[in-house]
């Protein structure tokens, strides 16, 4: 006989696990692995592990992944995506990964990351057919994040999602947060849930400080520049066009600063369109890359910036940018407030920069022009904090606790 109870003690062993995470990853294949990291901490301990994920195949597909048995789902998803579109690919992969997981035998346990929001009513669904307890992450803040920013404006809609939220907290046996803010947040709402924080991780192993390589040097035209990255999706959130605007305001002050901009997203076209019209020489568009590649980008960076456009939910999140570029050794900069901006001038990695004005990343960035030896204290502290608190076998150690302490 089985028996867990998460909110206290766990008692016996779980021995299966199922992840559902609508995009799942693996390091060949690039973007977020968040969810691959966390399936190997389980597997690397001994507990079967089962993923169910979407992909714009037109059948489903298994792969045993490095003993991760995972599951893909014909489910439609691109980053160009709109609300509404997104909506209905996360709807169907609520219907589909229900529809397969019942045909797994022996799941103890779910483990339910979002975003979507909705990825709860999945979990759930499982928990009252199938008497399967959940555990449910918070990487964002739903629905939070869509009506702070304008994409939910409909008063009774809202509302019903807010009840969804309070709904899903509830049933989960205990929640994981991938930030404090986040964490101080759903206590506002819920006060009698255990509380995880378990934030995104810095792969010291993979990314690592590194002399500039004068091959990519002449790929990526960076001689004798500063280089400027920004990499990771070009969505409406991610405020782009600030980026756009430093780049225009650093030529327009003849820095010599190169700006890269890695990434696919809704706003590609757009971003692009707007670097043409204002002939911006000083900035590359890579399109979507692999993991390699962003590894050699982030070789040529001397500056990694972390944009969101100036939302104050925003601030909460925890992007996997921010973790690689410590681990790079890169000096950090943000354009909006919040936990990571306070994190870097504590830890004298980085600075924030004005949202609303251009050239104060101009003011901010020219004393690292006039002496490239000032960015060698903000990259070895930024390395330093990886090491020290994101490192991504101490957070999947962590992570692997949850389930396996006893």
């Amino acid at each position: 006989m089985k028996f867990f109870r998460f909110t206290g003690f766990l008692f016996l062993c779980i021995v299966k696990i199922l992840i559902l995470h609508q995009h799942f990853n693996t390091p060949e294949k690039g973007g977020a692995i968040r969810s691959y990291y966390l399936a190997k901490a389980l597997v690397d301990r001994g507990i079967e592990t089962v993923v169910i994920s979407g992909c714009n195949e037109k059948k489903y597909k298994f792969e045993n992944v490095e003993g991760i048995a995972v599951h893909y789902l014909p489910v439609a998803y691109d980053n160009s995506f709109g609300f509404i579109a997104r909506s209905f690919s996360f709807i169907d992969y609520i219907f589909k990964s229900v529809r397969l997981a019942k045909k797994i035998k022996g799941i103890d346990v779910c483990y339910a990351m979002s975003v979507p929001l909705t990825i709860g009513l999945a979990a759930y669904r499982l928990k009252a057919k199938m008497k399967i307890p959940f555990v449910f992450e918070v990487g964002d803040l739903w629905p939070d994040a869509p009506v702070q920013m304008g994409f939910v404006k409909n008063y009774f809609f809202a509302s019903l999602l807010y009840r969804l939220e309070k709904f899903i907290y509830r049933e989960a046996e205990s929640i994981v947060a991938l930030s404090h803010p986040i964490k101080d947040a759903i206590e506002k709402k819920i006060s009698t849930k255990k509380i995880h924080i378990i934030s995104n991780f810095s792969d010291c192993d993979f990314y690592q400080p590194e002399t500039k390589d004068p091959i990519l040097e002449a790929k990526y035209k960076t001689e004798n520049k500063l280089v400027v990255s920004y990499v990771g999706a070009l969505g409406v959130a991610n405020g782009l066009d600030y980026f756009i605007e430093c780049a225009h305001a650093s030529r327009k002050a003849n820095l010599a600063v190169q700006f890269i901009l890695c990434g696919q997203g809704a706003l590609f076209e757009h971003l692009k369109s707007s670097a043409e019209k204002l002939n911006l020489t000083n900035l590359i568009f890579t399109g979507a890359v692999n993991r390699n590649t962003v590894r050699g980008i982030l070789n040529v960076t001397d500056v990694a910036f972390i944009c969101y456009k100036n939302v104050p939910i925003l601030e909460t999140g925890s992007p996997n940018k921010y973790f690689d570029a410590l681990a790079a050794g890169k000096l950090i900069v943000t354009n909006f407030g919040g936990w990571i901006k306070d994190e870097i001038e504590k830890n004298n990695c980085g600075f924030s920069v004005n949202p609303n004005q251009p050239t104060d990343f101009v003011k901010k960035i020219e004393p690292f022009l006039s002496s490239r030896f000032n960015l060698r204290p903000y990259q070895q502290a930024a390395r330093k904090l990886a090491e020290e608190k994101y490192n991504r076998s101490t957070l999947s150690n962590q992570f692997a606790d949850i389930f396996a302490k006893s």
